[in-house]
C-alpha cells in the first residue's frame, strides 16, 4: 500500500518526480549530459546563495562527507556533534586515519558558537564539521552563528553537513564561510535517494592539493578537476535518472519562490511542535529546534509500533526514535513538498488513533 511519508528521508516524492526518474537514458558523455549537469549545478547555486563550484555523487550524503574529511583535512579534524549523524562525521575520520577529535554535546541540545571558538582557538585544527540539522535529536544548530565565529579562524576549512536542510530553510554560503556544503537528494529535495551534492570552495581545494591520499571515488579535487576539463562531466557514470528529476525538480523549487519555500517549512514545524507540546513533550531545546523535523518525546508511553500500523493502515508513516533514542522519542519530518494541510492531516489521524 501506498504511504505519505512523515520521516526524516526517504520523504515524500511526488509523482511527476518519480516519473521524470523514468526519462530515457542518454550517453553521459555527450554534450546533452554536459548541458544537464551544467543546468543543475547553476540552479543549485541559485539555491545554496553560492558563486562557487558545485559537485555531484553518486552516492548518499554520507558519501561527500566522508570525502570532504578525507580530502581536506592536512593536520588535524575537529568534529563538531550534537547526535548520531555528528558522530558518524567522526567514525568516518577514524575509519579513513584522518586526525580527527570529537565535541560532542548531550543530545537534545546544540552545538554553540562559543564552545567552536574555544576549540579552534587551541590552533590544533585545520578543518572542522558540523551538522547543521540533526534528525536524531531534531536539533537545528544556528550555522550562522557558528558561521560567525568561525570567520576569526579563516585558514580552517568549514564543512557543513546539511543533508536534511539544505533546500527547507535558508543557508547562506558564501555570506556564512562555508567551505564545502553538502546534502542528498532525499530529504528537503523530495527526490529518491541515490545522489548528493555538494559546494567547494576555492580554499578547500587548494587545502585538498596538499592531501596525499584523498582516494579515488570520493576524492573531491579529482571530482572538481574533471568537471573543468571535461565541461561538467564526472569520472565515474552517474545516476542520469536523479539528475533528469533534480533537473525538473530544482525548476519546481526556484519557481516556488526560496522565500515562499523556507516559510512553509518553518509554517509545517511551527503547527508539529505546538502540537507536540500540547500531546506530549519536545525532545529538542525548543530555541533550537528543527525546521524540518520534530522530535517528540514519548512521555506517554505510547506503543510506536502500534500507532505506525494503524497510521499505514491509513497511508501515513511516522519514524520512531534513532538509535538509543528507539521509543523514548518518535520523529515526524515536515519537509520537501509537504504541505502543512498534510500536516494537518497527519497530526488529525494521530489524534484519532490515539483516542484524543
Amino acid at each position: 500500500m501506498y504511504k505519505k511519508l512523515f520521516i526524516p528521508g526517504p520523504t515524500h516524492v511526488t509523482e511527476e518526480v518519480l516519473q521524470k526518474m523514468a526519462t530515457p537514458m542518454i550517453g553521459h558523455r555527450t554534450k546533452e549530459a554536459s548541458t544537464l549537469q551544467r543546468r543543475i549545478s547553476d540552479q543549485l547555486r541559485e539555491l545554496m546563495y553560492t558563486q562557487e563550484e558545485i559537485l555531484l555523487s553518486t552516492s548518499s550524503g554520507s558519501g561527500l562527507m566522508e570525502g570532504a574529511i578525507r580530502s581536506c583535512t592536512q593536520k588535524r579534524a575537529a568534529v563538531f556533534s550534537c547526535g548520531n549523524f555528528g558522530n558518524r562525521w567522526f567514525a568516518m575520520a577514524e575509519d579513513n586515519n584522518v586526525p580527527a577529535d570529537k565535541y560532542e554535546v548531550e543530545w537534545g541540545t546544540p552545538n554553540l558558537p562559543e564552545q567552536v571558538d574555544q576549540v579552534l582557538a587551541s590552533g590544533k585544527y585545520d578543518l572542522i564539521t558540523v551538522t547543521h540539522n540533526e534528525t536524531s535529536t531534531g536539533i537545528m544548530n544556528s550555522l550562522k552563528e557558528i558561521a560567525e565565529v568561525k570567520k576569526k579562524y579563516p585558514e580552517v576549512i568549514f564543512c557543513v553537513d546539511a543533508v536534511s536542510s539544505l533546500g527547507g530553510v535558508k543557508i547562506e554560503v558564501d555570506k556564512w564561510g562555508i567551505d564545502i556544503c553538502i546534502t542528498s537528494s532525499q530529504k528537503c529535495l523530495a527526490l529518491p535517494p541515490g545522489l548528493s551534492l555538494c559546494s567547494i570552495s576555492k580554499k578547500a581545494l587548494e587545502a585538498a592539493k596538499k592531501v596525499k591520499f584523498r582516494g579515488t571515488y570520493l576524492d573531491l579535487l579529482q571530482l572538481y578537476e574533471y568537471i573543468q576539463e571535461k565541461d561538467y562531466q564526472y569520472p565515474f557514470t552517474p545516476s542520469l535518472s536523479h539528475m533528469f528529476a533534480l533537473d525538473y525538480q530544482l525548476d519546481k523549487i526556484l519557481k516556488e519562490g526560496l522565500d515562499n519555500r523556507f516559510s512553509r517549512h518553518t509554517q509545517m514545524a511551527d503547527y508539529v511542535r505546538t502540537w507536540a507540546k500540547d500531546r506530549f513533550a519536545l525532545f529538542a531545546q525548543e530555541e533550537f529546534a528543527s525546521d524540518t523535523v520534530t522530535c517528540v518525546k514519548n512521555s506517554r508511553g505510547i506503543k510506536l509500533g502500534d500507532l505506525n500500523k494503524a497510521l499505514g493502515e491509513r497511508g501515513m508513516m511516522i519514524s520512531n526514535g534513532y538509535g538509543k533514542l528507539k521509543d523514548e522519542t518518535f520523529r515526524i519530518a515536515h519537509m520537501g513538498e509537504l504541505t502543512l494541510g498534510d500536516i494537518r492531516e497527519l497530526l488529525s489521524n494521530i489524534d484519532e488513533i490515539l483516542g484524543w
